[in-house]
């Protein structure tokens, strides 16, 4: 059976990373990558026998990379600490563990997010598909501030079962994300040389609500997923808003 190391982020995350952990447990090594956490989430992560790797934040895509270099196992799967990983996806993959012939470098999970107390299906939410587990050596993670991706260099399969994330349990988080990943987002736009136009504003958040909650089908998904469409829409604005001020103010967005 080939080993595999599991490399998850943490910033004061001591509300999630035990039941992440847990859903893991069985890996061959764990990588709990923190970034100055205040809260216990080392004291956790280390009593559920992680190995805690401190590393100063450098990004998202930059950090993971950085652990990636302490991963040992054959194969690497990297996890969100909101995320778990269920007991028929943790078969699954130790089956491929047990079996793989060196077929692919990676492989996708369908992902199923459990956003105000509902499974979102619809809103090219779900299966979302994010691939996660990859072969050592032969994956990297991009580096831009926010929406970092994974580049595997070979084929990537597909995983049956889902990866489940508790996404937002509350507006209060989802705003306090909202405010950091736009201005990470508008950050980005301004150094691939992304020029401001007022139809950013007056077109792309329409647009976006629209395309969620009527041509992805996102009105299934109840008032969940109006209040999921809408603030997708408000995303939008708020990162080219963002983008508008680091244009014309002499300081940038908080």
């Amino acid at each position: 059976m080939k080993s595999l190391s599991v490399i998850i982020l943490t910033l004061n995350e001591e509300a999630n990373i035990r039941e992440c952990l847990k859903s893991v447990k069985w890996a061959s090594q764990i990588l709990v990558v923190d970034s100055e956490s205040t809260d216990s989430t080392v004291a956790i992560a280390r009593g559920c026998g992680a190995t805690v790797l401190n590393i100063p934040w450098e990004g998202y895509g930059a950090t993971k990379n950085r652990a990636l270099e302490q991963a040992s196992g054959d194969w690497v799967l990297w996890l969100d600490a909101d995320e778990r990983v269920t007991e028929e996806l943790s078969r699954e993959i130790q089956e491929l563990l047990r079996t793989e012939t060196g077929e692919f470098a990676g492989f996708a999970v369908a992902r199923r997010a459990y956003f105000l107390g509902r499974w979102i299906r619809h809103a090219r939410w779900y299966p979302g598909r994010v691939t996660r587990l990859f072969r050592k050596g032969k994956g990297k993670f991009t580096e831009p501030g926010v929406h970092e991706g994974l580049e595997i260099e070979g084929e990537t399969g597909v995983l049956q079962n889902d990866l489940i994330h508790f996404t937002d349990p509350n507006l209060h988080h989802y705003f306090v994300k909202l405010n950091r990943y736009t201005t990470l987002a508008a950050e980005d736009l301004q150094k691939r040389g992304k020029r401001f136009r007022a139809s950013d504003l007056l077109v792309h958040p329409v647009f976006t609500f629209f395309k969620m909650y009527v041509l992805q089908q996102g009105f299934r998904d109840g008032i969940q997923g109006f209040i999921l469409c809408a603030l997708s829409g408000c995303y939008v604005f708020a990162k080219y808003s963002k983008l508008w001020e680091r244009e014309n103010t002499p300081h940038k967005s908080i």
